[in-house]
């Protein structure tokens, strides 16, 4: 069949006036109640998550900090302890064979790259 005839058919069985129906709310009042909902989610969500950061994150933190200091402040009196009953100087590491394993020395020495002779 050529492309003018299947045309010409189509035609022919169209009604000639078609109606077109409507929605009985238009598509743009849909789109803005939607977005509207959208946005009033957003608002509650983001005021959730302000409360949940000012309320519960930040005490956390708060404790957290507190206790890492109290936890820093025992082991500086810890290590003064040592120090004061060894003449000034942290004791010697004692030097077990399962400690400080090295095949090859490191490029800055033979110790780790964060060692501090201070609080080792």
């Amino acid at each position: 069949m050529s492309f003018r005839a299947r045309n010409a058919l189509r035609a022919i069985r169209r009604p000639a006036c078609q109606v077109r129906s409507y929605a009985s709310t238009s598509p743009r009042a849909a789109y803005l109640a939607e977005t509207e909902a959208v946005e009033r989610h957003a608002a509650e969500t983001t005021d959730l998550w302000r409360k949940i950061s000012y309320f519960v994150c930040l005490p956390a933190i708060a404790v957290c900090v507190a206790w890492v200091y109290n936890s820093e402040v025992e082991h500086k009196h810890h290590l003064d302890h040592l120090r004061a009953e060894n003449d000034g100087k942290l004791p010697e590491v004692p030097a077990y064979e399962y400690l400080n394993r090295r095949s090859k020395p490191y490029p800055w020495g033979m110790n780790s790259l964060f060692f501090n002779p201070e609080a080792s």
